[in-house]
């Protein structure tokens, strides 16, 4: 396995507590680009497809939408995919063959009453990444599917839902969130993690409760590269955390915006707002 650490010592540590962020995700997965071997970039790929299924769902829906950045592909390659697997049941193409069998499927289906194409492409991707031949790669992509499954399965629960109507895949813990009338679903003894979740999903505000999941990740990655300092498996790793920085300090400003929004139109519909602050029905400073 190959080391990194000209690449892992010129990064900046960082925490989940309010860090600015000096790489984003864009330059970060550049460096990477240009530091990595041919092998290890294949690895990082997983991190980056889920992106690219996003944006294949998009252009089956839409032809002209705008993509979403940081994915492997390119429109052209979106594109593609999408004209391969119309034109021949043979998936022996440089794409991902699970991202064929989507579009056909999509093709047959994206009409059916209840089909939601988005959920279909996210258990093939977490079915082809957890097979990914890293086992630390595997591991984070089955983690994050476990932790949708439970959380779904407990908010499905809270309100009376069929759970088996949201859990996605048929793998173990699927199974049991399924059947199971258990208060951890018969899981908790096997599965440490399930207690974590549960405490989580008693969280009533949203974004704490984001928050909450997302420590959660960040502390697994910790613990699974504690003494894995240079490897692929940190870089991985700190593309994770990267990403969870960034999307915090996105919605952040956004939340921001919402809140300065708010209050122009609080004070718009004031009766007491100075004339200083009105020209011409536009506020100004």
């Amino acid at each position: 396995m190959s080391k990194y650490y000209g690449l892992l010592t010129g990064l900046p540590d960082i925490t989940l507590q309010g860090n600015k962020l000096v790489y984003t995700i864009k330059t970060l997965k550049e460096e990477c680009e240009q530091s990595v071997t041919n092998a290890d970039k294949r690895m990082l790929a997983y991190y980056f497809l889920h992106v690219d299924c996003m944006n294949l769902v998009r252009v089956l829906k839409s032809s002209n939408s705008k993509l979403l950045p940081n994915g492997n592909y390119t429109p052209e390659d979106i594109s593609e995919i999408i004209t391969l697997a119309r034109e021949s049941e043979n998936n022996n193409s440089k794409y991902p063959a699970f991202m064929l069998d989507f579009v056909r499927s999509y093709d047959l289906m994206h009409e059916t009453e209840g089909y939601i194409a988005e959920d279909q492409v996210s258990l093939l991707f977490y079915q082809y990444a957890m097979k990914c031949s890293n086992k630390f790669i595997a591991d984070w992509f089955t983690l994050n599917f476990n932790i949708s499954n439970v959380l779904t399965a407990l908010l499905a629960r809270k309100y009376g839902w069929s759970v088996g109507d949201y859990v996605l895949g048929n793998d173990e813990i699927a199974d049991m969130l399924r059947i199971s009338k258990a208060k951890d679903f018969d899981l908790g003894k096997e599965y440490a993690f399930i207690d974590d979740l549960m405490k989580i999903a008693d969280e009533n505000d949203p974004v704490m409760k984001e928050k909450k999941i997302d420590a959660f990740k960040w502390q697994w990655l910790d613990d699974r590269t504690f003494d894995d300092f240079f490897s692929i498996n940190a870089l991985f790793a700190y593309i994770c955390k990267t990403d969870m920085l960034e999307r915090w300090e996105r919605l952040d400003i956004e939340h921001g915006k919402a809140t300065f929004t708010q209050i122009i139109e609080n004070l718009r519909s004031s009766a007491e707002v100075p004339a200083d602050f009105k020209v011409g029905g536009v506020m100004t400073k």
